[in-house]
C-alpha cells in the first residue's frame, strides 16, 4: 500500500489444545536443528535471496523470488462464478473504471453484483488461468483459514493461546499472546520495519529458508501482548505453523481442501521457504482470479456456501470488528468508516507504514476491504450486495492510487440507476 518507492515497499515487508492428537502433532513438529552443511547451504541460500530482492528492485518481478512454489490443489471439478449481463451500472461507468484499472498496471478488474459476475477484464496478457500474486491479499486467507480450523474443532476460538501450538512459547512473555491478537495485529511482536541489512530479523523472517522458526524462535516482544497494535508480516506468518501444528496438514493442503475445495474453486500455488519446508501465510500466494472472487463472495456472505456454514457463527463479523488500538482495522480486513486522507496498514495515529491516498470519504458507510501491497484490493459493500475486485501490479508514479476512486464511481452510478426499467 502507499507511494513508497517500490525499494522500500520491498525492504519493509521481510516480512488449550485443540484435542489429544493436535498435542501430540504439535510435539512431533518441534524444529530440529540442520547439520552444518545444511545449515550453511540455507545461510546461502538466503544470501542469494537477499541479493536478489536488490536486484529486482527496479524491475518490480516479485515473483522472481517466489521459489520453490508449493501446489494449492483446488476442487476437484472446479465451476465458475454465474455470469450476468450488466444492466445495473452505465456503460459510461463501467468504461470509466475499466480504463482507470488498465492505467494504472492492473492485470485484472471485476465487479460482483449479487452474486454473479457482471464486469470481467484482464490486462498485460492477463488470462482466467493466469495465477495471480496476492501479496497481502493471503493475510485474509490465514484468518479463514484459522476460522476453518476452529469450526472443525482443531483450534478451541479466537482467545486461545497460540502457545498451545507454538510450544516454544510456554513459560515465556510469548505466551500472553493469543491467535486473535496474531488475527488483528496486536501480538506486541515487533512493528514493520525496513530491514537495513543481511542479519535484520526482519529479512530473514520473510527471505530465510527457515522463515518461520526465525520469527518464533528470534523474532522480538517489544509491548504487552493485546495493548498495542503493530502491523507486522511476522504475525500473519505464524498462521501456517499453527495450522500445520493444530491440524497435522501443511498450510497448503489445509488451504486446498478446507478452503478452496468447498467453493468448487481452482488452486494455485504458493511460496514455500524452503523445498519440504513451511508455505508463507503472511503473502505469496498465487490464484486465478475465479478463486478471489469466490474468497470474497464466501467473505460476502458470512462464510456461508451453497447454504452450507463453514466458519463458526459470526466469524466473519468477529473480522470486522476493530479494535481500541486501531477502529479502521479489524482481522485481515480494513473497515471503511470515518474518513482519513492517507491511510495505510498501520494505526494512522503511530505509524511507519506506507500509506494510500484517499481523495474523499467512501460512499457507503458499510464498505470494508482487502487491502494489499501494490493496491491489490477487493471492496465489500454488503449494503449493495457488490464486490469489486482490482489485481496487479504497483500503478505507475504518474498514474497514482486513489483508493477511494472506484468504489465511489460505482456506488454513484448504481444510486443514480436505481429503479430504472431493466
Amino acid at each position: 500500500m502507499g507511494k513508497r518507492s517500490l525499494a522500500k515497499r520491498l525492504l519493509a515487508k521481510p516480512l488449550l489444545l485443540g484435542c489429544v492428537c493436535s498435542a501430540l502433532h504439535a510435539s512431533a513438529l518441534a524444529y530440529s536443528q540442520p547439520d552444518a552443511k545444511q545449515a550453511n547451504e540455507e545461510h546461502a541460500l538466503y544470501l542469494q535471496r537477499y541479493d536478489a530482492l536488490r536486484d529486482i528492485f527496479q524491475t518490480g518481478k516479485l515473483g522472481d523470488l517466489y521459489d520453490p512454489l508449493g501446489v494449492i490443489h483446488g476442487a476437484d471439478e472446479p465451476t465458475g462464478l454465474p455470469r450476468a449481463k450488466n444492466d445495473l451500472i452505465s456503460p459510461a461507468a463501467v468504461k470509466t473504471a475499466i480504463d482507470y484499472a488498465e492505467a494504472r498496471n492492473s492485470a485484472a478488474f471485476w465487479i460482483i453484483k449479487d452474486g454473479a459476475v457482471i464486469v470481467e477484464e484482464y490486462f498485460k496478457g492477463t488470462t482466467p488461468e493466469t495465477l495471480l500474486i496476492s501479496r497481502s491479499l493471503s493475510k485474509p486467507l490465514g484468518v479463514l483459514s484459522i476460522g476453518r480450523a476452529i469450526e472443525r474443532g482443531h483450534i478451541n476460538g479466537l482467545d486461545q493461546s497460540a502457545s498451545d501450538f507454538i510450544t516454544e512459547w510456554k513459560g515465556t512473555p510469548k505466551e500472553a499472546i493469543t491467535i486473535r491478537h496474531l488475527l488483528d495485529m496486536r501480538s506486541g511482536l515487533a512493528r514493520q520495519e525496513r530491514g537495513s541489512g543481511p542479519d535484520s530479523v526482519m529479512l530473514k523472517a520473510y527471505l530465510h529458508p527457515r522463515h518461520d522458526e526465525i520469527i518464533i524462535n528470534d523474532y522480538p516482544l517489544v509491548t504487552e501482548p493485546g495493548t498495542d497494535y503493530g502491523y507486522a508480516n511476522a504475525n500473519s506468518e505464524l498462521i501456517a505453523p499453527i495450522i500445520e501444528r493444530a491440524t497435522g496438514k501443511t498450510f497448503e493442503h489445509w488451504l486446498a481442501r478446507e478452503i478452496l475445495a468447498p467453493l468448487a474453486a481452482p488452486g494455485g500455488k504458493i511460496w514455500l521457504n524452503r523445498e519440504g519446508g513451511t508455505a508463507h501465510s503472511g503473502c505469496c500466494a498465487k490464484l486465478p482470479m475465479e478463486s478471489w472472487a469466490k474468497i470474497a463472495l464466501f467473505v460476502l456472505n458470512d462464510g456461508v456456501w451453497n447454504g452450507r456454514s463453514l466458519l463458526p457463527p459470526d466469524f466473519v463479523g468477529e473480522m470486522k470488528t476493530p479494535t481500541p488500538q486501531n477502529p479502521f482495522a479489524g482481522m485481515g480486513l480494513y473497515l471503511g468508516a470515518d474518513y482519513i486522507e492517507q491511510r495505510g496498514a498501520g494505526n494512522p495515529s503511530r505509524s511507519n507504514m506506507p500509506t494510500t491516498y484517499h481523495s474523499e470519504p467512501y460512499a457507503s458507510p458499510d464498505l470494508f476491504l482487502f487491502d494489499g501491497n501494490a493496491n491489490q484490493v477487493i471492496y465489500f459493500i454488503p449494503s449493495e450486495d457488490l464486490i469489486i475486485i482490482r489485481l496487479g501490479d504497483a500503478p505507475p508514479e504518474d498514474a497514482p492510487w486513489d483508493n477511494a476512486y472506484l468504489p465511489n464511481l460505482i456506488l454513484r452510478d448504481l444510486k443514480n440507476n436505481a429503479g430504472r426499467e431493466r
